[in-house]
């Protein structure tokens, strides 16, 4: 079966000449939920942001299914309008649908990550966790096949962080969709497919999410005891 994110050898490097990418390669089944783990600075959010375009690519092929959706970090930056219908409807505005058809689809979006009673609810005076949720509600509204995840639960209480990737892991399975999810938190790893470690910018290992927690957690041993020798 084809994969619906594909990358192939890409390297990149800031203008300042530092390597942050070389040789990667990596390939995400259709439908599945996918996790990037790998330590600071070593190049998962970069990487995410080149199958986004929002960095130019440089050497290497890229190929994903579209529509693709990206969900930030911090929600802050992504969301635009003041309320949380107008919001997800704002990301509907290149498709030219009619009045009802974008009204059916916010409402669609709206209900998968469960916020419709929330339609008319301020930005403002959401928690981070409904933010995020209003972030993906808005990919799901574009009826994206792909949806990249950077970090999404970084800034959110513990009980918000599980809360979010079980409801994107039920969205992965009950809509077909193919995510692709940066994390730092392990216990983030049980509600995934398989994952991919990132490591000095080359991938390293992929494939089964316990076997990949215990050799990130090997890796961060070693690192910690070269620093202390």
């Amino acid at each position: 079966m084809t994969p619906a994110i594909s990358v192939r050898n890409l390297y990149f490097q800031w203008s300042n000449g530092q390597t942050v990418l070389d040789d990667c390669s990596l390939e995400v089944p259709r439908g599945e939920f996918w996790m990037l783990l790998g330590g600071n600075g070593c190049g998962k959010s970069t990487l995410l942001r080149l199958l986004a375009g929002l960095l130019p690519k440089q050497t290497g092929d890229i190929e994903l299914e579209t529509p693709v959706g990206f969900v930030f970090q911090n929600p802050d930056h992504q969301l635009v309008m003041p309320t949380v219908g107008a919001d997800v409807a704002f990301g509907l505005v290149e498709e030219k649908l009619s009045t009802p058809e974008v009204h059916q689809r916010v409402a669609e979006a709206l209900a998968a990550v469960n916020l419709l009673e929330l339609q008319r609810r301020p930005i403002y005076a959401l928690s981070g966790g409904q933010k995020q949720r209003v972030a993906i509600a808005g990919a799901i509204a574009r009826h994206c096949n792909v949806l990249l995840l950077d970090e999404p639960t970084a800034l959110l209480d513990p009980d918000s962080q599980l809360e979010l990737v079980a409801q994107v892991q039920r969205l992965v399975k009950q809509r077909g969709i193919t995510a692709l999810w940066v994390t730092h938190r392990l216990n983030e790893l049980n509600y995934c497919d398989g994952a991919f470690l990132l490591h000095q910018g080359r991938m390293i290992d992929q494939g089964n999410p316990a076997r990949l927690r215990q050799r990130l957690l090997d890796l961060e041993t070693t690192a910690d005891e070269k620093f202390a020798g």
